[in-house]
Parts: structure tokens; C-alpha cells; sequence
């Protein structure tokens, strides 16, 4: 059999020629990271602030959208996870270049922070910090996913919603049974092991507000980080004088992280063109006695 070469040509010829307007159609169609933001904007239910560090922080809001991943910080590990897995637009709670009013200007010859903004551009990749607004969100986003993740819906006061009561638990049981909840590896207590937990107040996330912790009304605060010359010390103090008071510090991540699970979840319900995800964080600390990186 003898196969006429030319007409072969323009077949495959023409066939490559639709492929492409074919993928230029998707492409122009594609939904894009700046499209996704508005239905954000659009739906969260509170007005956007005019000041606010709820925007995009690396990549092109132009870039069309495979998927989209919710997380509590887009660190290189996470961005590097949600681009293999197809999730292009990464809704960090916390903001992926280390200073929370994203001011990169320190950074500008930072090799570290270079290569993560070069890999985002080369993979179309987009992280958009959204911190304001999900926690402006009546509930707060964040605390509404915390307190599912521990299980104590019905452990919360409905006059205060950062406040929790429970039945004289001891400290000691009462971290534990939070530590294995949140699968932390480093949280840390400061305490008599034995006292009774009954008042619980929650802040969640960073806090260097000794008025709240010096409230007497708060028994045990429970806190994701803290100065240690500022709270802590203070707990301390507290203590050596008398009072009943105990901290807990989980750490920053695993103190919000379960926040950005019900985020994913509120995206689905607008965002219906591509796979929206949530994916976890790690936690940056591990112990001498058990190094697990």
C-alpha cells in the first residue's frame, strides 16, 4: 500500500491547527485567579475593607485556574504539594512571604524568596493571602473550624463565643486530649497539671494581650503563640501569686489550621468550574526525643 505523504501532512497539519484554537478557546474561557477572588469578595458577606492584606501576593491574577486549594500557610513545601496535585490558586491564611503586611521590598534579592516566586511564575501558580475577611466572617471562619476540629460545639458558651466550659477536667488530661486532636507534636502547657479546667478562653492564632489573660474571669487560655516575656510570664506570675490560671500554646499553625477546612467547603459552593481542596500544613516543629522532619 503506498500512503500519499502530502495528504498525510495536512491532515496532521490540520489537526494540530484545531488542537491549538481548541486549547486557546480553554484557555480564554478558563476561569482566572483574579475571576475566583471577586466571587471571594462577591460572597464572603462583609464588606471588603478598604485597608486590607486579603490579596494576591505571588503570581498573575490573570492565570487560568486548574484548581483551587485552601491552607493556613502557603509555605514552599505547600505551594510545591498543591502545583503537583493541580491546585494553581493557594488560599493561604497566612501570608507565603514571612511579614504579614506582605512587604517583600527586604526580600527583593532574598535567593529563598526568589525561587519561590520564580517556581509560582513558572507554573502559573497564584497565592492569595486571605486572612481579614475569613476571620471578619460572623462566625469567624477560623474559630468555627477550630472548634469543630476539638469537638467542643457543646462545650461553648452562647453569650461569648471565645469562651468554653467544661467539667472540672484536669490540665494535665485536658492538653492531652487537645494535643491528640490537633496531632501536635510541640504544644506546650504551663500550669499546675492537676488543677480542674472548667473556663476556657480561646484566642486563636498570635496574641501578646496581657489585659485578656490578666481578665478574671479566664481560668485557662488556650493560644496558638505568645511572647514569652509578655503572657507567658504573666501566667506565670499569676500562678506564684495564688491564682488559678493555666496556658496552653499549640502553635500557630495547628491553632488555625482546621479554620481553612470549612474555608474549602464555602469555596465549593461558588466555585463549581474546578476542584477546590483543602491541604494541610505541617507543623514546622518536631522534639529532640522524637525528630520527625
Amino acid at each position: 500500500m503506498i500512503f500519499d505523504n502530502s495528504s498525510r501532512r495536512e491532515f496532521l497539519g490540520s489537526g494540530l491547527v484545531l488542537s491549538a484554537t481548541q486549547t486557546s478557546r480553554a484557555q480564554n474561557s478558563a476561569l482566572t485567579a483574579d475571576q475566583v477572588i471577586e466571587r471571594i469578595r462577591q460572597n464572603i458577606g462583609v464588606p471588603w475593607r478598604a485597608q486590607t492584606v486579603d490579596r494576591i501576593v505571588l503570581g498573575d491574577g490573570s492565570a487560568p485556574v486548574k484548581g483551587v486549594a485552601t491552607t493556613m500557610m502557603g509555605t514552599f513545601d505547600v505551594v510545591k504539594r498543591c502545583v503537583a496535585a493541580g491546585l494553581n490558586l493557594i488560599v493561604s491564611h497566612e501570608t507565603p512571604v514571612y511579614m504579614h503586611q506582605d512587604d517583600v521590598k527586604p526580600l527583593e534579592n532574598n535567593a529563598t524568596y526568589l525561587a519561590k516566586k520564580e517556581f509560582c511564575e513558572r507554573n502559573q501558580a497564584v497565592v492569595f493571602h486571605f486572612h481579614d475577611h475569613w476571620h471578619a466572617r460572623r462566625p469567624d471562619g477560623i474559630a468555627t473550624g477550630m472548634v469543630h476540629e476539638l469537638g467542643w460545639e457543646k462545650n461553648a458558651d452562647p453569650e461569648n463565643p471565645g469562651r468554653f466550659i467544661f467539667p472540672g477536667t484536669p490540665l494535665a488530661r485536658f492538653a492531652t486530649d487537645m494535643q491528640k486532636k490537633l496531632n501536635a507534636r510541640t504544644m506546650r502547657v504551663v500550669g499546675d497539671p492537676k488543677m480542674a479546667v472548667n473556663r476556657v478562653n480561646a484566642s486563636w492564632g498570635y496574641m501578646s494581650a496581657v489585659a485578656m489573660a490578666a481578665r478574671p474571669e479566664i481560668e485557662v487560655l488556650v493560644v496558638g503563640e505568645t511572647r514569652e516575656w509578655e503572657v507567658v510570664e504573666f501566667i506565670q506570675d499569676c500562678i506564684a501569686a495564688g491564682q488559678k490560671k493555666a496556658l496552653i500554646v499549640v502553635g500557630h499553625v495547628l491553632s488555625e489550621q482546621a479554620g481553612m477546612k470549612p474555608c474549602a467547603e464555602w469555596l465549593r459552593a461558588f466555585i463549581k468550574e474546578v476542584p477546590v481542596d483543602f491541604v494541610r500544613a505541617p507543623e514546622p516543629f518536631w522534639n529532640p526525643d522524637n525528630p520527625i522532619a
